[in-house]
């Protein structure tokens, strides 16, 4: 029996980078989930009959709306369902799925890598045919539908049983397949990765640590890595989705992954660490004793991918988000192939992977995948990572080390504002629709009682005829006192941040408010970045970037590269949003 069930619009469920994300008590008010989920069948066409794809990363009030998507997917006519055991699927696997049995689309239940638990995030989000993040076009359509809804349709049986896999015909005719979450995506993995090499490479005592995080990717871990690889018992830590995480957070980096970073540091610490999220997305690669940063990543597994067996015809080219440093540009540059830059957000890199323009794609936040899957990948990265070590023979400090040398270095720091103000966050220039004049445009100035130098203007910024002025009382004496980094370079230059997507025959999204990029000359940029990730509050990112040609040497760490303009972006931040210091970086 099918129900129509009166409801009232919620203003709020206006999709962010990644689907929509609230805290679960937002999520538990009567219909919000309901509401959604039909806003976004209601924003489609052509599903009837179709195969839809439902999944999650195993977080709080996973299994209840699991529950409420089947019954919604059998009231509105898809003719099949295929759910994750247990409603697992992560998201890499879900586009996989999505791709494989040529399904509608799928609808994915994550926060990414937010916390879980009865306070903390839940998502949900559409991944259309291609496996891929929904555009613009859907996500909007399903925002509007959403301020309009009057009623939802449900079909009124039984919850149904998420942990025996087979199949069963639902009231109504749709056919319920309940599947193995792993067996495909480790399936696929195997073909594209030389598994007998990296095999090869642990039985000669390479020692491996991965932190599944207690999230999704844990189950995936434990099976390839050891059972079909061959790592020994307890390689794999942290390997049971827990709805809390563990009570942990669940995002792969350094602050997050402390213990795991601190072993990689240590005297007797494994040959190779890493770590995905909370829905597998992301993932952290550690060498003994050496971070890899997410861009160094990105460069080093494009410039090495052909190493592996599913990329040894070569790379059709290389795809990266705005913020993202200028590391792959040079591997490129150097292999005579495509390089393209994206606004942040995995569904900007659709278009180039479906086009066959792009071949590897990543992101700073630690999200790197290729054309296998339309979603970034943790394990991919993780396994392609490994692929290279057993064919070099090579450690992971070598292998940077010998790709700066080639390459050179591109110095990278981020700064996380979190839980800020969206008023507040938008005055840090992280959403800005036109081009605006940031203090470093104008005169910059030292401390009172000494004497500043003019900023040089760019031939480009002398044509505008702008004028330079003193810095904003709120910034003088806060600076610090030597500005070499900047105050000898030319302006950083306001780039609109207006994104047009490829016009070959398919969907062409515009992308405004992606954030502000400012450039200085010799490779140096800053990018403020306004993340739509975070739920109810948001965040600003600073992002540092600058570069050091192939050849030099690269004993100076990050930090020390970066620091003044680490202490100018701290300064600007604090004076819009009273933060004084980033939560991370």
């Amino acid at each position: 029996m099918i129900k129509s069930v009166p409801t009232t619009p919620y203003l709020d469920q206006k999709p962010g980078t990644s689907g929509l994300r609230k805290k679960v008590p937002v999520f538990q008010q009567p219909n919000y989930a309901e509401n959604f989920i039909q806003s976004i069948f209601d924003s489609l066409e052509g599903y009837q009959g179709k195969c839809l794809v439902i999944g999650g990363d195993g977080r709080y009030y996973n299994r209840e709306v699991i529950q409420k998507a089947v019954k919604m997917a059998a009231a509105n006519g898809f003719g099949k369902v295929m759910v994750g055991k247990g409603g697992i699927l992560s998201t890499p696997a879900a586009s996989h799925i999505i791709r494989k049995y040529k399904a509608f689309g799928g609808i994915i239940l994550s926060a990414s890598h937010n916390p879980g638990g009865p306070t903390e995030d839940f998502g949900i989000k559409y991944n259309i045919n291609n496996g891929g993040p929904a555009p613009e076009k859907i996500t909007d359509a399903i925002y509007a539908r959403s301020k309009t809804i009057d009623s939802y349709k449900i079909a009124d049986f039984a919850d149904v049983n998420l942990d025996r896999i087979g199949k069963d015909e639902l009231p109504g005719g749709t056919i319920l397949s309940v599947i193995d979450p792993v067996e495909d995506y480790a399936a696929l993995m195997e073909e594209l990765f030389d598994f007998g090499a990296i095999r090869n490479l642990i039985s000669l005592g390479f020692r491996i640590a991965f932190d599944g995080m207690s999230a999704v990717t844990g189950p995936y871990a434990k099976e390839i890595f050891e059972n079909r690889l061959g790592a020994p018992s307890g390689s794999v830590r942290n390997f049971m989705p827990l709805p809390d995480f563990g009570g942990h957070h669940p995002d792969p980096n350094p602050v997050h992954c402390k213990e795991l970073f601190d072993e990689m540091m240590g005297d007797d610490a494994p040959d190779f660490g890493a770590a995905s999220d909370g829905d597998g997305d992301r993932n952290l690669i550690i060498g003994r004793g050496i971070f890899v940063t997410p861009s160094d990543s990105l460069a080093i597994l494009a410039a090495n991918a052909n190493l592996a067996p599913g990329y040894s015809g070569g790379l059709a080219g290389i795809a990266r988000s705005m913020p993202t440093s200028g590391a792959a540009d040079r591997v490129a540059e150097k292999r005579g192939i495509g390089m393209y830059e994206t606004p942040t957000g995995w569904k900007f890199f659709g278009n180039l992977l479906d086009a066959g323009m792009a071949t590897i794609c990543g992101e700073e936040s630690s999200g790197t995948g290729s054309n296998h899957v339309r979603e970034k990948d943790g394990l991919w990265a993780v396994l392609l990572w490994l692929n290279i070590l057993a064919v070099r023979g090579e450690s992971v400090a070598d292998i940077v080390t010998q790709h700066w040398q080639t390459y050179g270095r591109n110095y990278y720091s981020r700064h996380d504002y979190e839980g800020l103000d969206t008023d507040a966050a938008n005055g840090t220039g992280g959403q800005s629709s036109q081009p605006t004049v940031h203090p470093a445009r104008q005169e910059l100035r030292q401390p009172e009682g000494r004497e500043g130098r003019r900023l040089r203007l760019s031939r480009s910024d002398r044509q505008i005829g702008e004028r330079t002025s003193r810095y904003p009382r709120a910034l003088r004496g806060r600076l610090p006192r030597r500005l070499p980094s900047v105050r000898h370079r030319h302006v950083w230059r306001n780039l609109a941040c207006l994104y047009r997507a490829l016009r070959a025959g398919f969907d062409s999204p515009q992308h405004r408010n992606a954030g502000s990029a400012r450039r200085f000359d010799r490779g140096r940029r800053k990018h403020c970045q306004h993340s739509g990730t975070h739920g109810t509050r948001c965040a600003n990112r600073d992002h540092l970037i600058r570069g050091k040609h192939a050849g030099k040497q690269f004993g100076a760490s990050r930090r020390d590269r970066l620091r003044d303009r680490r202490r100018i972006c701290r300064v600007v931040a604090s004076c819009r949003t009273d933060r004084t210091l980033p939560l991370r970086g």
